[in-house]
């Protein structure tokens, strides 16, 4: 149902499109979805078979979204390899989560993964097998049994291409229950009403400059993570947090953004990833001196000590002079000694990246390797129904009408403080499935929708029209690596007080210099210059808000390690952090909510927050 309408008429300063006001497209549905990877299609085939109006809007091809580079697998209790009991993966998230996690979020997780799993198996995911047919579950990182005993075999896996495969299976299931996909759209912005309440959101079709304003019942953000806030990172360039910095302008909080993940083994030079299953098949990282130093750092789980731990070990490894190379700045992972078969079966995607990447046969050789952002725990708080929260007169768990968030845009919290591998694509289509029941309980399909207010596409339309024609002294590009540069050496693996006031003052600077961005390309039509600046604005927002949460929590807990307060505190920083970000007076407000300390039914109780040992 699309019909055309000029913004603003007679409205006089509305913002043009070669000089007249933008023609806008207007189309209504019942759910909007801005994001076509795991999460988005998951939401968008559960909302289509509830009989719902569905529109899936992704600025890429839905299968080239960014789940599509997931390696490792998908974490449930099957207990295909060995015993397996979803008590024992709620434990493992909780103490991954460094007790950060909110754990009636986490119990719904953990308890809906085997039949999340079973259900993609039916639609069609290529798990990789067992002898007997089941499907194959690899050790990982954290996942122990026996709250904490044993090592578990959990992370599902088809090869080390688990995200791929999903990904894929996804589109076929949403392209059958008739979703109506909008593809190569660019959403610019939110549209919300005086209520507080979300209406959809406004996008330009990148092929052809045209502006299309989506209403909507309900709209889902599954916009993914913001690696690219980062000069070294294992995201894709399309990673910029784009529904995260929506949810910002819209005036809404995000939450925990200080926590992000460095994966232990990305690819000394490129930062493109090597699956954490690689040493759950049985590899190992060492330094210089041949030690494999991390049975100090973690004496029973080793190398499968979680994320955070693991790059931390590294980078004191090569701070005291233990790295490997000419420089001593990397580390080494070994595979050599696994069985050939074993590499082509389980690890074919990453022995072709190690010999792309870094030159090496992983059969004669180490991958040279080095911590790399690869995920961002915080984002746009929801609980577990994917209903967008907030902190309002009092309330902590407040919700936004009209909103909901999935994915690693979300932030629920199941990670906490350091999400867990192969936590991830179980995210994604645990909530995604929630989103869908919720949304069939909230909205009817075809209800009457109330007109937008007048100015409704105000906001995003003046946001484009000021950086199409920018005019100032300083392209994009430099400005963005300088965002990223700031990011990568203020903001790291190891943080300290007067490296963080540093990098505030560095990012509150780079913010700043929005205002002198220069833009040489004025049409519409596949403007990329255009794009990357409307991105790079994305970023930018999300990486002041990142390294403003993290100055003023003074702990360490989960990936935000602090030298200067190297103890977790309970007392005082167990709640999560919320950042507001007001982009016109380029200022950030800082509050907090407290954490669920709570489960979602009495089959297991709150467990505990005890030291966090590997």
């Amino acid at each position: 149902m699309a019909n055309s309408a000029a913004n603003g008429a007679g409205n006089g300063k509305a913002p043009s499109y070669n000089g007249s006001a933008y023609p806008i497209t207007d189309h209504t549905f019942d759910v909007v979805i801005v994001g076509a990877g795991g999460a988005g299609l998951r939401a968008t085939v559960g909302c289509s078979q509830a009989g719902l109006r569905t529109a899936c809007i992704s600025k890429v091809f839905p299968t080239r979204s960014h789940t599509v580079a997931a390696q490792g697998g998908i974490a449930a209790s099957l207990g295909n390899m060995s015993p397996d009991d979803w008590r024992w993966h709620m434990y493992d998230t909780v103490k991954g989560s460094d007790w950060l996690g909110d754990q009636d979020s986490i119990e719904y997780l953990v308890r809906n993964a085997p039949a999340a799993v079973y259900e993609l198996e039916h639609w069609g995911v290529p798990f990789s097998r067992t002898e007997d047919g089941k499907i194959y579950q690899r050790p990982f990182g954290g996942m122990t049994t026996e709250f904490g005993k044993g090592t578990a075999q959990r992370t599902c896996a088809a090869a080390d291409r688990t995200g791929h495969a999903m990904l894929h299976t996804l589109y076929g299931q949403a392209l059958r229950n008739n979703t109506e996909f909008f593809i190569e759209y660019f959403a610019i912005d939110l549209i919300m009403d005086q209520d507080g309440r979300c209406r959809g959101v406004v996008c330009i079709k990148m092929d052809d400059g045209t502006i299309h304003r989506f209403r909507s019942n309900l709209t889902i953000l599954a916009t993914g993570g913001y690696g690219r806030a980062y000069f070294s990172a294992t995201s894709a360039h399309t990673c910029t947090g784009d529904g995260n910095a929506m949810a910002l302008r819209a005036g809404l909080a995000l939450e925990d953004m200080e926590f992000v993940q460095f994966h232990p083994t990305g690819i000394y030079g490129s930062g493109c990833l090597i699956t954490e299953g690689a040493r759950g098949e049985g590899g190992y990282v060492t330094n210089s001196e041949g030690e494999r130093f991390m049975e100090r750092y973690a004496p029973s789980a080793k190398d499968l000590a979680s994320r955070d731990v693991v790059s931390r070990a590294m980078t004191i490894e090569i701070r005291e002079g233990r790295g490997v190379g000419s420089k001593k700045d990397h580390i080494f992972l070994h595979l050599e000694h696994l069985d050939p078969k074993v590499l082509h079966e389980r690890l074919p995607g990453i022995s072709e990246s190690a010999r792309i990447f870094a030159g090496v046969d992983v059969n004669k050789e180490p991958i040279p390797i080095l911590p790399t952002v690869h995920y961002n725990m915080g984002g746009i708080p929801t609980n577990y129904h994917g209903e967008v929260v907030t902190k309002k007169n009092g309330d902590p768990d407040a919700i936004i009408p009209g909103l909901m968030a999935l994915g690693e845009a979300a932030c629920v919290s199941v990670h906490g403080a350091n999400r867990l591998g192969s936590n991830s694509l179980v995210d994604l289509v645990v909530f995604g499935r929630a989103a869908g029941l919720r949304a069939a309980e909230l909205i009817k399909p075809g209800e009457k929708q109330a007109d937008l207010p007048k100015d409704s596409a105000d906001l995003a339309l003046s946001r484009l029209d000021r950086f199409r024609w920018a005019k100032g002294g300083t392209p994009t590009a430099e400005l963005r690596a300088r965002m990223q540069g700031t990011m990568q050496s203020n903001c790291a693996v190891f943080r300290t007080g007067e490296v963080l006031e540093e990098g505030s003052k560095l990012i509150h600077d780079v913010w700043g210099g929005v205002q002198d961005i220069a833009i040489t390309d004025r049409s519409l039509i596949w403007n990329s210059d255009l794009i990357e600046t409307l991105e790079f604005d994305n970023l930018i927002i999300q990486a002041v808000v990142t390294m403003d949460s993290a100055v003023q929590r003074k702990e360490s807990r989960g990936a935000h390690a602090r030298e200067d307060f190297p103890n977790r505190d309970d007392k005082e920083w167990m709640k999560h952090t919320l950042a507001w970000a007001d982009d016109e007076n380029r200022k950030v407000t800082i509050d907090s909510r407290p954490v669920h300390t709570y489960t979602m039914t009495n089959e297991i109780s709150y467990i505990e927050p005890k030291a966090r040992v590997y």
